[in-house]
């Protein structure tokens, strides 16, 4: 059995993550890469240790757990750093997804991948199309202003360390605009979900 694997992607703020939920709620199975990667980084996990030998014990809560909105302050106050903690944890990350998606498609005729740096990583070839979560950029920053009340300037300095939506937009085979209100964007989906099977 040949599994088709679809790449969900977004931006910050776009909302990929309430899509990602709409497609589990349908009774698809996802692959998240944000809870591989919280995983991995929990004490014991593989990435735990890279990330305290590289940044201290000062990333550390009271309980050794990471201190996730530390870890995030340290990881984008500076590009060198940035650069440097990715490529860290890339071969890692990129390790443990290959070993769910194999297990996936033992299992599942279709199933979702969601990765919210698909293009920034060049996971395209790891899925068989991908669906991009969009909203414009004002959108966006309002969206994560209000979510994580973020000055303007911290808002902007976490957009523009991923690929412009824009960008994506060009690569991506189906476009989900999230502009709109939640129910809109609940029903393209459903009608996308449909499509599947016909």
């Amino acid at each position: 059995m040949k599994s088709r694997i679809i790449g969900l992607t977004g931006g910050i703020a776009s909302g990929k993550s309430f899509v990602s939920q709409l497609i589990k709620e349908q009774g698809f199975h996802v692959i998240d890469a944000d809870e591989v990667v919280h995983k991995l980084q929990k004490k014991g996990g593989k990435l735990y240790r890279v990330l305290v030998d590289f940044f201290g014990e000062t990333i550390l809560q009271s309980d050794g757990e990471i201190d996730r909105p530390k870890l995030s302050s340290l990881f984008f106050s500076n590009q060198e750093v940035k650069q440097k903690v990715s490529q860290l944890q890339d071969d890692i990350i990129r390790e443990t997804l290959a070993f769910e998606r194999e297990c996936a498609s033992q299992n599942h005729e279709i199933f979702f991948m969601d990765i919210p740096l698909l293009f920034e990583r060049h996971y395209e070839s790891s899925v068989d199309e991908v669906w991009l979560v969009y909203v414009d950029k004002q959108t966006q920053l309002n969206r994560l202003m209000a979510r994580d009340h973020y000055s303007e300037e911290e808002a902007m300095k976490r957009i523009t360390s991923q690929e412009s939506l824009e960008a994506k937009k060009k690569k991506a085979d189906v476009i989900i605009d999230n502009s709109g209100s939640k129910e809109v964007t609940k029903q393209k989906v459903l009608t996308l979900l449909k499509q599947i099977f016909s």
